[in-house]
């Protein structure tokens, strides 16, 4: 399968495939997951005051885990029959284990996410990220901390996308508003938490 490779310094890696669901089967697993996956509008703490974020999350994986974030934290109560087929895709791309999917909804360009690393302790020194983007698309844009250098793409209908090495450690990235007319997007980001809380 077609794939692209980026190195993005300091010891972070980009893996890119942009055919990674076929167009028939982004399409199916967008109008499945936008209308069975329970998502939800929830707060989380942005400099010290909590706020709403703007898009709606999902969170599912193995039974007893959690993810903190941003002052809030999700529990995980299984995997739901519509995510199975689309974790298994991803066993067989990367050859990795992911065991928690945080799910975002992006109902129009008015939906967004901030400058954030995923960089949480429990995901272990260097976390391995997989972002599959189903429906309409949207900037994604990396920049480098220690100088502001930025690199950005706009991941396909039915792409993955992996970060991983120390591309956490040194690198942000975002999905920025837009005042262009789009339609909605699903953003699968698959994650192993090495860490469990209860």
């Amino acid at each position: 399968m077609k794939s692209e490779r980026l190195e993005l310094s300091p010891k972070g890696q980009l893996l890119y495939f942009p055919e990674a669901f076929s167009r028939t089967d982004a399409d199916r697993l967008f109008a499945n997951l936008i209308h069975s996956l329970d998502w939800a509008e929830r707060s989380i703490m942005l400099f010290g005051r909590e706020v709403m974020q703007p898009r709606l999350v999902a969170f599912y994986g193995d039974l007893g885990l959690a993810y903190r974030y941003s002052g809030t934290t999700l529990l995980a109560s299984g995997w739901p029959d519509s995510l199975h087929e689309v974790h298994q895709r991803l066993v067989d791309l990367t050859g990795d284990d992911f065991n928690s999917v945080l799910c975002n909804l992006y109902r129009s360009g008015a939906d967004s996410m901030g400058w954030h690393a995923d960089n949480e302790p429990e995901l272990g020194r260097e976390p391995v990220i997989a972002s599959i983007s189903l429906g309409a698309g949207r900037r994604f844009v990396l920049k480098r901390r220690r100088d502001g250098k930025k690199y950005e793409l706009e991941p396909a209908h039915g792409s993955l996308l992996v970060m991983s090495g120390q591309l956490q450690n040194h690198w942000v990235h975002q999905v920025p508003r837009t005042r262009k007319p789009v339609g909605a997007r699903i953003n699968l980001t698959f994650r192993r938490i090495v860490n469990h809380h209860r």
